[in-house]
């Protein structure tokens, strides 16, 4: 007499897709020539310069992309050709009907891009790469938070623009003083609190950490989104995890900078 094993029951029901997982794309890499085509001072210490050039198929979709903007760094290389340095920028606003790419310039500090761009005119050249990829942040929260020092606006701006009509977005943002401020363009619902550093040394107030503490966040689920001195990006980081019942995994907390370091650009996770 033989037996047969009991059938064994499998779920063959596909995982549940989230829908709010961000995602990561990745691009092609090319370096493009571009020419400045204007220049606009759009608050006390922030730039904007729009470009043309060759932007033929550039593509980012994710608001806080990065390309790399080459600056010369006042010396020559050993093949006697003008030496450069690489910086991280945020494309602003792209536009393929005028052929035109915006990037915000935060004046922060004496290095060779905030010289370039407190001196750039129409016409002048420079070669930018990337973005390698973007990450992609869904707009299916209830609503988003978005914070950020002078170097984050670019991308807190680009955010504002692109969320859709009806969307909930709470912004703070910390700034020198009144006369940086910006003028956000948005569909969305959002409630923009400003924090203001009164002179003291960029990186090292806590004017953020005052200001999140007192406020009074939206309920339902959001995505928090910070980007600052990195530094104070980690611990805004822990304060919304422990005070705001922010969800690790819906939240991206970059340093943009760093104190005494250049060229810097941290990502804290887990």
């Amino acid at each position: 007499m033989s037996s047969q094993a009991p059938a064994v029951s499998r779920d063959t029901t596909p995982p549940a897709i989230d829908l709010r997982a961000p995602r990561r794309v990745r691009h092609e890499l090319r370096r493009r020539a571009l020419t400045i085509k204007q220049v606009e001072t759009i608050a006390a210490h922030m730039i904007r310069v729009t470009f043309t050039g060759e932007l033929d198929g550039f593509t980012s979709l994710g608001f806080d992309d990065h390309v790399k903007l080459f600056f010369p760094d006042g010396t020559i290389s050993d093949e006697g050709a003008p030496s450069v340095l690489g910086r991280d920028f945020t494309p602003r606003r792209y536009d393929p009907t005028s052929n035109t790419l915006e990037i915000d310039f935060a004046i922060h500090d004496a290095g060779p891009a905030m010289r370039w761009a407190a001196q750039a005119q129409r016409g002048e050249t420079l070669t930018l790469g990337g973005p390698r990829g973007s990450f992609i942040i869904p707009t299916t929260y209830d609503w988003h938070l978005l914070i950020g020092d002078e170097t984050a606006l670019p991308a807190i701006s680009r955010r504002l623009a692109e969320l859709p009509a009806g969307a909930r977005a709470v912004v703070l943002a910390e700034v020198d003083g009144p006369r940086d401020e910006l003028e956000f363009e948005t569909r969305a619902n959002a409630t923009i609190t400003w924090t203001h550093r009164n002179g003291d040394v960029a990186g090292r107030s806590d004017v953020l950490a005052k200001a999140l503490a007192a406020m009074q966040l939206p309920s339902g689920d959001y995505y928090a989104w910070v980007a600052c001195e990195s530094l104070t990006a980690k611990a805004l980081r822990r304060q919304l995890i422990a005070d705001h019942g922010a969800n690790p995994k819906w939240m991206r907390a970059a340093g943009y900078w760093r104190r005494g370091a250049a060229a810097v650009h941290d990502v804290h996770e887990e």
